[in-house]
């Protein structure tokens, strides 16, 4: 199946192992450019702007614009998101994101459209966006989860539900202490957390147990990888 999600650093992190972790059934593509917003997306699109990586395992092929990658290759699914520290954040949605759908339903109408429900950030973060919540994790990934369900039920698009694949992760013992799921406070760590969204990602798309999957990153544990597998199974069996 085909993939192409349009996003930013956050789909970065939630699709360098997607390829892997398939083992070749998914083939999926990120349209990159940090810190990009549904605004920035959008305007994007209505100036045809060849701005964003083009993204294969996390790595840049070329750049290109969303215009011409809706019109690549005939995608089964496309992912839509907001910016992390817009996320929960309902009045910067509109009228971006129905304007994006539409656009994606007029150049790929047989693709689904899905939403990628990113995650909060760590408690100790220091990203300047994360004063909109607070700087309380709690508070920011109910209000990623209400606001992105809103949207959602608006505009009937499913949900991938990484943003609580991450809190169940971060509730595990070995992510308490020295190991961080996270990189630097809102990224995700370059081995486990980016693993957990891939997977999550995995078992969202083909429907299948993630518990299975063969694949893991170089350098990591077995048994923590087992925990992070039964994670995204758990929240994408029967979805």
């Amino acid at each position: 199946m085909n993939v192409l999600c349009i996003g930013n650093s956050f789909s970065e992190d939630s699709t360098r192992y997607l390829h892997q972790i398939s083992d070749g059934e998914i083939y999926v593509r990120n349209l990159y450019i940090g810190g990009c917003s549904l605004e920035t997306h959008w305007n994007n699109i209505v100036e045809a702007r060849a701005d964003y990586e083009w993204q294969k395992n996390g790595r840049m092929l070329k750049m290109m614009s969303i215009n011409d990658a809706l019109t690549k290759k005939k995608w089964d699914f496309v992912t839509v998101q907001q910016v992390s520290h817009l996320s929960g954040m309902p009045e910067t949605y509109e009228p971006f994101l129905t304007n994006i759908i539409e656009f994606i339903k007029e150049k790929c109408p047989n693709a689904k459209i899905v939403f990628h429900r990113t995650w909060a950030y760590d408690d100790n973060s220091t990203h300047a966006g994360f004063v909109n919540y607070g700087n309380d994790r709690g508070k920011m990934i109910d209000a990623i989860i209400k606001t992105s369900n809103f949207y959602a039920e608006k505009h009937s698009l499913e949900v991938i539900p990484n943003g609580e694949a991450i809190e169940a992760a971060r509730a595990l013992p070995e992510f308490q202490g020295k190991r961080n799921i996270n990189r630097d406070g809102f990224h995700l760590s370059l081995d486990y957390g980016r693993y957990l969204a891939g997977l999550t990602m995995y078992g969202f798309f083909t429907g299948k147990d993630a518990t299975l999957v063969t694949y893991e990153p170089e350098d990591t544990d077995p048994e923590i990888n087992a925990k992070l597998k039964k994670i995204a199974s758990d929240l994408t069996l029967g979805k």
